[in-house]
Order: C-alpha cells, then structure tokens, then sequence
C-alpha cells in the first residue's frame, strides 16, 4: 500500500456515535438499514456534505435510490432526522440535514430506561423490606404495619436501608414494636442520620455513654459487667 493510498484511507475519517445507540436502536423502533442510514448521514455531514441525494446515500449502500428515498422519509416522519433551512455568508439559503433530534431522542430514551431501572431497584428494596419485616415478627406484618411502613418511605423519606438498621437496633434492644422503630428514625432524622455507617455510629455513642453511666451508678459490691441498650423511648 502506498503512501498516499494511506493518507487517502486516513482522510475518510470516523465517526463517533454512542455505544447506546447500537445497543438500544430497536427499542427506539429502528431497524438496520434505517441504523446505517443514519451513519452515513452522519458521515456526510461531517464530511462536509450536509445535504447528501439519495443518490450519494444508496451508492454507499446495498439499497436501491427508491428505498433510500422512502427510508430517509420515513426517519423524517419518526422525527430523527429533520431537514433545516441554513443560509450561505452571502445570503444564499440551502438545505440541510439536522440529525440533532436523534440525539435528543436517544438522551431522552437514555434517562427514561435509567428512571425506569432505578424504579425496578427501589421497589425490590422496598419488596425485601416488607420480607425482613416479617421475618423479624416472625408474621405477616397487619395493614396498619404495612401502611407505617409506606409512610416512613413515601412521607418521611427514610431509605429502605435506614428503616433496615433502626430495625436491627430495636432487636439489638430487645423492643421489636413499630412506635420504638419510629422512635429510632425520628432521633436519627432529628440529628441528620442519612446512612449506615452513621447510624451505627450514633447507636454506638449513645451505647458508651449509657454504659459510662451505669458504671458511674453502680454498687461497690457488684462485680457483674452488662453492656445496657439505648433506649430510644426515654429520648
């Protein structure tokens, strides 16, 4: 191969296109030859060619003038594609092709199925919060259990991950009741208990400093070490 065979291959260029987009192309009701439509658009354009006939698209295809011309009428009317008018420096008006309204699809596409991800996650968070519940009570949880439950997720705003570890606070407690669990996240909402770690941190202060009292209250005599639980109700 020679040198300017190179430079000739070199100066086609690339186009970049996000990976979501051949990934996802199906489900935004493309199918492959509407996909490699627009690529060559694509590259046209950014060729310079902002304007390319159906002539120009098919030569670079395996489809004829006529099924080129209906395919780009088509992304037209699914709204991928868009022809705009532009105008020359010296006020020459022409027409171009405006792929921007894929893009805005894709993004659009992009976020709709992370929303929908997310929603899928959150309700089998809240799907095992239900489960442990029960499996804690060793029962199904009543109607009013459940709508508690609800409230502290949908009004109160308490991560299914938090109402996981004020409950496994009241068992460490041995006071396994919905009002001492809402006790728990209301001091931790108060105090600005967003996560785990602070959680067990907060617990653990208070547990120490409980201890450090009890210690203090002690009897001369007594000689039994007991490691005592916050109560969260005397709050």
């Amino acid at each position: 191969m020679s040198k300017t065979s190179i430079l000739k291959w070199l100066q086609e260029g690339n186009i970049t296109i996000p990976g979501v987009l051949l990934t996802h192309y199906k489900e935004m009701s493309l199918n492959e030859h509407e996909l490699v439509l627009i690529l060559h658009v694509t590259s046209f354009i950014e060729k310079g060619n902002a304007f390319p006939t159906p002539v120009e698209l098919s030569s670079s295809m395996t489809i004829s003038v006529s099924e080129c011309t209906s395919i780009l009428r088509k992304l037209i009317q699914k709204g991928y594609i868009e022809i705009k008018d532009s105008y020359s420096s010296d006020g020459i008006r022409y027409e171009q092709y405006n792929i921007e309204p894929l893009w805005e699809k894709l993004i659009d596409f992009f976020l709709l199925k992370e929303k929908q991800e997310t929603a899928m996650i959150n309700q089998q968070s809240e799907t095992d919060l239900y489960t442990t519940f029960e499996q804690e009570f060793g029962r199904p949880l009543s109607p009013f259990e459940c709508e508690t439950l609800a409230l502290w997720m949908d009004d109160d705003r308490h991560d299914p991950h938090i109402i996981k570890a004020a409950l496994r606070e009241a068992v460490i407690s041995g006071k396994l009741n919905f009002r001492y669990i809402d006790r728990i996240l209301f001091e931790w909402k108060k105090n600005g208990i967003k996560t785990i770690e602070q959680a067990k941190s907060y617990g653990k202060k208070f547990r120490q400093n409980q201890q450090q009292r009890g210690r203090a209250n002690e009897a001369p005599e007594q000689t039994g070490k007991t490691i005592p639980f916050y109560n969260w109700l005397e709050q």
